[in-house]
């Protein structure tokens, strides 16, 4: 990145202030100096953020995956561009070169011409963290086509879905998959979710596990028959600015998964360049993301906003327990890993273990560590800087969204002062306002209020596939000309952000506005807690009362659960204040979460409520079992 990697703090205020002042010359500047278009833009951007239309670089053409790979091979085509790691730590790395990489993906690309897919062709990939992933998302890219990557972990109906509502014309799947000590068997999942999609006209399987599985003739075909004998000389396919890049879905706290549509400038622009910036990327590192690619961070983080930077980014196949409770630490290790970014639920359930399952590996090839996917609590923000960190590794504690392509807040690496649990400061371009309940903006300092963006940036979302009605009022209605992030943030003194959770997780008791987060971090730094999620219920004098529910760290714990209760509320009393106290207070052994590690808390407020008659879509549970067993208070 040219001229926009911010060196110190007073370089980041003169960025942002640049950026705030003349949006339109500060990104036109960056597009230009660190991208290749085949034609530059004819205007930076369009937008009205009434109608929720917004373009970034109208007129310009260009290819997302020839500015990740073809532009880098003159100069780094024997440099590392992947390296992965299996699930198994005894099965060999792969170490995959910009031009090899390359390679692959032209020849996966004219599979894919040969299978019949075409620019504008919807092709959903339902596989596990394996090469052959990054491979064809960006062969895809490469061709036109738009994919649509689906967790290999969801169910079969979810997977229906998803690829109905795209009107998937393939997918692209895997004889079965590795997670742990578990092969799981995906190619029986997609027999059974193709039974009602009629758009989809192949199915194109990819070896890993060497299962025996069904083959439907005329349908379903092995990538092997096909990908050794395909050209490895591609054309790339020129593309508008605006043209679909990939659509990935979003649970919806109601209805139907959103399918968000990014499209191809705008979000290349951001992605490259918030990946320089927060990660403080230079050359020779290497950098590591552990969510899966089937998640935005994964598309950002892990491929896109990396590859762009000619960077070395590691892609991991397993998790952080196995085969021991040190993997990520071996890993580290292993590659030299130079950044870390990881989620707050993988802190706080490796923060459980023994600190000599850290101890016992040398981490000090790292330089920053991040965190993404929810708030991080302050046991954990605390933990992760004090053993993973040594306390010299900058924590990136960053705010961001599906449907904001990149990250919006974060601390920048060597640059701002960190402070647990804020996400500090804005990134350069985006505009952070909070507003009340009357749609006023609230000024000043030490206030808290719904976080909204004021101007658009190049990798905001342009629409729900096929609904756009439904992201105008999703996203742009609450706040007429702004776009509602439906989280809630308070500004410190500093003028650093703290997301407080989801405005629906904001509780108002006896008219006080209290937000979950700062309740769970005081219950969490209960020895004997491992996490909580607190929901508020109807009480007849306060509006709303709070409930919680509470993991122990030993569930089989001996001790008087009614002491253990008040142990808690003197904790809050004592952090918070005696208003925040619980009302109700269950010990369960598990919360109900998302694949993405996030609280699915509308299911946890059903049951505080004692309503359990309908708790809504729950495909994207990770542990659908756990419903019941907190409705029926197994665990109290």
């Amino acid at each position: 990145m040219k001229n926009y990697v911010i060196h110190d703090l007073p370089d980041y205020f003169k960025q942002y202030k640049k950026s705030i002042k003349n949006p339109k010359k500060f990104w036109d500047k960056i597009a230009d100096e660190n991208f290749v278009w085949y034609q530059r833009w004819n205007k930076v951007v369009k937008f009205d953020m009434e109608e929720a239309k917004i373009e970034w670089f109208k007129g310009a053409k260009l290819n997302i995956t020839k500015n990740c790979l073809d532009r880098h091979l003159a100069e780094r085509g024997d440099k590392t561009a992947i390296i992965w790691e299996s699930n198994d730590p005894n099965e060999e790395a792969q170490y995959i070169s910009y031009r090899e990489l390359h390679e692959r993906v032209c020849k996966m690309a004219n599979v894919l011409t040969e299978l019949g897919v075409k620019k504008g062709d919807r092709v959903c990939i339902y596989l596990p963290m394996i090469p052959e992933l990054a491979v064809t998302m960006l062969a895809c890219a490469k061709m036109g086509a738009v994919h649509s990557v689906i967790f290999a972990g969801f169910s079969a109906s979810a997977v229906t879905s998803r690829v109905n509502d795209c009107e998937a014309k393939m997918i692209i799947t895997s004889d079965g998959s590795y997670r742990g000590n578990k092969a799981i068997d995906l190619k029986g999942i997609i027999d059974e979710a193709v039974e009602k999609t009629p758009s989809v006209e192949k199915v194109l399987v990819v070896k890993r596990t060497n299962t025996e599985v069904k083959m439907k003739e005329g349908r379903d075909v092995w990538l092997d028959d096909y990908y050794p004998k395909a050209s490895a000389d591609f054309v790339t396919k020129i593309m508008d600015a605006e043209d679909p890049l990939f659509i990935l879905y979003t649970s919806g706290s109601t209805g139907k998964p959103k399918g968000m549509l990014h499209t191809t400038a705008g979000y290349m622009v951001y992605t490259g360049y918030t990946f320089k910036n927060v990660f403080n990327y230079k050359e020779n590192d290497i950098y590591w993301c552990t969510a899966d690619i089937g998640w935005i961070t994964g598309h950002s983080y892990i491929l896109y906003g990396p590859l762009t930077n000619g960077a070395t980014t590691v892609i991991f196949e397993g998790v952080p327990t196995y085969p021991e409770p040190d993997r990520f630490w071996a890993v580290i290790e292993k590659h030299k890993v130079t950044q870390f970014y990881t989620a707050p639920t993988a802190i706080r359930s490796l923060a459980k273990e023994s600190s000599s399952w850290v101890e016992k590996h040398d981490l000090s090839s790292l330089r920053v560590i991040g965190s993404v996917g929810e708030p991080i609590n302050d046991e954990a923000w605390h933990w992760y800087n004090d053993h993973v960190g040594k306390k010299k590794c900058p924590i990136v504690d960053t705010w961001w969204q599906t449907e904001t392509g990149g990250i919006m807040i974060s601390p920048l690496p060597f640059v701002t002062p960190t402070k647990p649990t804020y996400a500090t400061l804005p990134l350069p371009g985006i505009q952070p306002v909070l507003m009340d309940e009357k749609r006023n903006e609230i000024t000043g300092n030490q206030v808290d209020g719904n976080l909204c963006i004021r101007f658009p940036w190049p990798g905001i979302a342009r629409t729900i596939w096929g609904d756009h009605q439904r992201y105008k009022e999703t996203y742009f209605t609450a706040f007429p000309g702004k776009y509602f992030t439906g989280d809630g943030a308070l500004r410190d003194e500093t003028g650093y952000y703290r997301i407080t959770g989801r405005v629906d997780d904001v509780i108002i008791v006896s008219g006080h506005n209290l937000g979950t987060a700062p309740i769970e971090d005081s219950i969490n730094l209960h020895p004997a807690v491992a996490e909580s999620a607190i929901v508020g219920f109807p009480h007849d004098i306060k509006g709303n009362a709070l409930y919680g529910f509470v993991i122990l760290k030993e569930t089989g714990e001996s001790r008087d659960k009614d002491h253990l209760r008040k142990e808690i509320n003197m904790l809050i009393s004592d952090t918070i204040g005696p208003i925040a106290k619980l009302d109700k207070i269950q010990f369960v052994s598990g919360l109900p979460k998302t694949r993405s590690g996030k609280i699915m808390r509308r299911i946890l407020r059903k049951i505080a409520e004692g309503d359990f008659s309908n708790f809504g879509d729950t495909s994207t549970l990770l542990n659908p079992e756990i419903v019941d067993e907190i409705k029926d208070g197994r665990i109290n």
